[in-house]
């Protein structure tokens, strides 16, 4: 399928806001992931896995690489699983939000960053309008200041001067492109060897590494 994008503007933000736009202003942009990111797709499905194989949600490991084989989904069921949870169990719109999500992006949008959420959520055909719905109505739900709304698996295929991924693949094809990207850990990513200055472990560090690079670009 086609990528597919929109221009959001969330209505806690009027025009005034340093993160308008219509202010004219020289804009950083951030580039976020969703899944693993901002939302605990990982929690969520846990338990949906879980519900699928018939077992308590306890008896599964509480991290899992991309595959999600250590809680026992084959290669040819994850497409399944996908599938039941977003349209049985509206796995989008019901997972939490990872700490500190909302409170970073809010304060990062007043000081001018424009955020753009990329997303490879439409990764199954046939019912992406229920995909893109559930995840509009998470963002709004959990006030992320978004901007852009982009879904497309080649992350850089759109510009962003950072990025914030927790997929290998995604992290490594940025990183093959010269992008800078900071990498945010979980149990998808813990094995790949990136500097300090390029990896989270909560949005607390995020907000500081994010501030960093404002701070270098202001004085350029």
């Amino acid at each position: 399928s086609p990528p597919m994008a929109a221009d959001k503007k969330p209505a806690a933000f009027n025009e005034s806001d340093p993160a308008d736009p219509a202010a004219g202003q020289s804009r950083f942009v951030l580039g976020v992931d969703l899944d693993g990111v901002c939302a605990d797709f990982y929690s969520r499905m846990r338990d949906i896995v879980a519900e699928w194989r018939g077992v308590d949600a306890s008896t599964l490991p509480a991290e899992a690489s991309f595959s999600l084989s250590e809680w026992g989904v084959g290669d040819n069921e994850y497409r399944k699983i996908h599938r039941f949870a977003v349209t049985q169990h509206d796995l989008f719109k019901t997972m939490d939000m990872i700490p500190g999500a909302g409170p970073v992006l809010r304060s990062l949008s007043k000081k001018g960053v424009r955020v753009r959420i990329i997303t490879h959520r439409l990764v199954i055909e046939h019912f992406h309008r229920q995909g893109v719905a559930q995840t509009v109505e998470w963002l709004d739900r959990h006030a992320i200041p978004y901007w852009d709304l982009c879904f497309m698996g080649d992350k850089g295929a759109v510009d962003a001067d950072l990025y914030i991924d927790d997929a290998p693949q995604n992290i490594e094809a940025l990183r093959a492109q010269g992008r800078d990207v900071i990498v945010f850990s979980n149990g998808t990513n813990r094995q790949l060897d990136v500097p300090a200055a390029n990896r989270a472990e909560s949005w607390e560090d995020v907000g500081r590494l994010v501030g960093d690079r404002l701070a270098a670009a202001a004085v350029r």
